[in-house]
């Protein structure tokens, strides 16, 4: 049975939109680190590695988090050449458009 105080500090978490984006960020920066750091920068700092991929910063400033969405759903096939054909589910997608906002200039 969950006690009261667990009910409490779960509903305190979910009221407070800063937690629930955290992770999801967090969840996002892995993602990102592992499918696209090998070509694009992305991170606040930095070029990237290869020329003709965008820095992550580049996107997150240049793009509405719709148009991402929707290009991260069908599976971005173009972009930078040459770049792999990539799919992300639901929650991916989530996680990875938390990261892009972190990124975003202030």
């Amino acid at each position: 049975m969950v006690s009261n105080r667990a009910t409490i500090i779960l509903l305190a978490m979910l009221a407070v939109p800063g937690i629930a984006e955290a992770a999801s960020a967090k969840r996002g920066a892995t993602l990102a680190q592992t499918r696209c750091a090998a070509c694009h920068a992305i991170g606040r700092t930095g070029a990237s590695p290869t020329i003709t991929a965008p820095t992550f910063r580049r996107i997150a400033s240049q793009y509405p988090v719709e148009q991402l969405q929707e290009a991260l759903a069908e599976g971005i096939v173009t972009g930078h050449g040459p770049m792999p054909e990539f799919t992300f589910t639901p929650t991916e997608i989530d996680d990875f458009l938390a990261y892009l906002a972190t990124l975003k200039r202030r």
